[in-house]
């Protein structure tokens, strides 16, 4: 199975404290990520205040018009949200829903104090959700900051018709700027680590022709440069620049590494069993197809919210929701058909491979590892979003679920140390090569072997696993005895 003219690994040459230290490694680095998250800072800055000092005498709440002024900003804060809160207040109130519209003005205010008008007058209509407590409602939402502030007018109708009374508070959120200096620096420190580990795995791998790489290494060249645009060596050019180009071409590089890190993992459950050529039409293209409508998916939804918000502050994805839960169901079809055809091919390479001592190997390393990085990866989500995951993971809302940057650093730590561990294991040993040639040779084999291991065989468990012409030739020096 894909051993004979194999590139050899240094999984091959680990012994289980081997295991047990990468697995404890790979434990520690993510765990200091973890605690550099958690003692940093908060990731998103408030600032409320109570709709009635922002109205004349005489104003119901339940109208407006409020004028509000945001905090000063700076491209540190990267982006702007206003979010309204509503409280009715009566204790015996039940659940009950109360469309509205919503009229929103945006002015910016430059750094020599001239105010500009952003736009005309944008009218949206709303819903008040209340059981409890009333949902907040996500009045705007600036994807990039092109005035140091802003000034908005806001009003409704629709809500005079509540018998109940009303509180009514407005929020201020931002990117905390000192969480956005970290974000640089901490990005910055994975450009830097994935290019070393890049570089020494190409430098690994030199010497082999790459007609003997396994299909594991293949990808591995593959998956660290995506790594490295995963990181974003571009993302500074948001504080730069003044555009929504570097968080659009930020969420490209997400969207592509991922998409590729999915495509890895049925290419080499699939492959791992296959013996000789892979064609591109039973091979690939079922894979591509998956993964790529995945990817589409993605792209345009990050697209498609991108540029209705450089149209429309205001815009909201159920302003849209019928193409909006059209694209829900669509990627979930795909999503469910992708888990199915990826546990279709793990349980297949697990049967068909279980006695197959080099293959079996890079099966049980894979498959544990990345169990462990997906256990992780859903815990973070929860975390993050909590029961609310799926839908706003779908578009860039703002989600509150957000105390500190451990959610980020976590996520961002879990895959670079995934990759570099795996780039650990899947790169030959300093002396494979010359391993590999010598083992090859039985001339020069049979100097290095005693008397005892010539005639009877050397004990397979203390057998280095350096590639399956190992095996071979070894088979064929006890064939030879046993005529003699």
């Amino acid at each position: 199975m894909e051993l004979y003219g194999l590139a050899p690994m240094r999984l091959y040459t680990l012994s289980k404290r081997h295991f047990v230290l990468v697995f404890v490694v790979f434990f520690l680095c993510f765990g200091l990520t973890v605690f550099i998250g958690i003692a940093g800072p908060r990731i998103i800055s408030e600032q409320a205040h109570n709709g009635d000092q922002f109205i004349t005498k005489n104003v119901s709440l339940k109208t407006g018009p409020f004028t509000l002024v945001s905090p000063p900003l700076t491209t540190y804060n990267q982006q702007l949200w206003l979010i309204c809160a509503m409280q009715v207040e009566n204790s015996n109130m039940g659940d009950f829903m109360q469309p509205f519209e919503i009229n929103v003005q945006l002015k910016g205010v430059t750094q020599d104090a001239s105010v500009t008008q952003v736009n005309d007058m944008y009218q949206r209509s709303r819903t008040l959700h209340c059981g409890a407590k009333c949902d907040d409602i996500i009045v705007l939402h600036l994807a990039y900051l092109n005035y140091t502030q802003y000034q908005v007018w806001v009003s409704f109708r629709g809500l005079e018709n509540i018998t109940y009374d009303m509180k009514v508070k407005f929020v201020w959120k931002t990117y905390n700027p000192t969480f956005s200096q970290v974000e640089i620096w901490f990005r910055f420190v994975f450009v830097v680590l994935t290019f070393i580990v890049t570089c020494m795995f190409a430098h690994s791998l030199r010497k082999f022709s790459m007609r003997d790489w396994g299909i594991e290494q293949k990808w591995m060249s593959l998956l660290l440069p995506l790594l490295l645009l995963y990181n974003d060596p571009f993302f500074p050019l948001s504080f730069l620049v003044n555009s929504w180009f570097p968080g659009t071409l930020d969420t490209f590089f997400q969207a592509l590494f991922l998409c590729a890190l999915l495509l890895f993992w049925l290419c080499v459950y699939h492959g791992i069993r296959i013996q000789g050529e892979r064609r591109f039409l039973t091979f690939y293209l079922p894979k591509l197809v998956i993964v790529g409508l995945l990817w589409l998916s993605a792209v345009t939804l990050g697209i498609w919210q991108t540029v209705n918000e450089l149209h429309d502050p205001t815009y909201l994805y159920k302003v849209d929701i019928a193409n909006f839960e059209g694209m829900k169901v669509f990627f979930l079809i795909v999503v469910s058909l992708y888990v199915l055809y990826l546990i279709f091919l793990i349980v297949r390479a697990c049967s068909e491979l279980k006695n197959m001592p080099y293959s079996d190997l890079r099966l049980k390393f894979l498959t544990a590892l990345t169990f462990v990085v997906l256990v992780i990866s859903m815990v973070i989500l929860y975390l993050r979003f909590g029961a609310k995951a799926l839908q706003d993971s779908f578009v860039a809302e703002l989600s509150t679920h957000y105390q500190n940057s451990v959610e980020f650093l976590s996520f961002y730590g879990l895959l670079n140390f995934y990759l570099y561990t795996l780039a650990f294991v899947y790169s030959p040993s300093k002396n494979a090569l010359y391993d590999s040639q010598l083992k090859d040779n039985p001339a020069f084999s049979m100097l290095n072997d005693s008397d005892d291991e010539v005639i009877y065989g050397s004990d397979y468990e203390e057998m280095p696993l350096q590639n399956g012409r190992t095996i071979k030739a070894t088979a064929k020096y006890q064939d030879e005895t046993d005529s003699d």
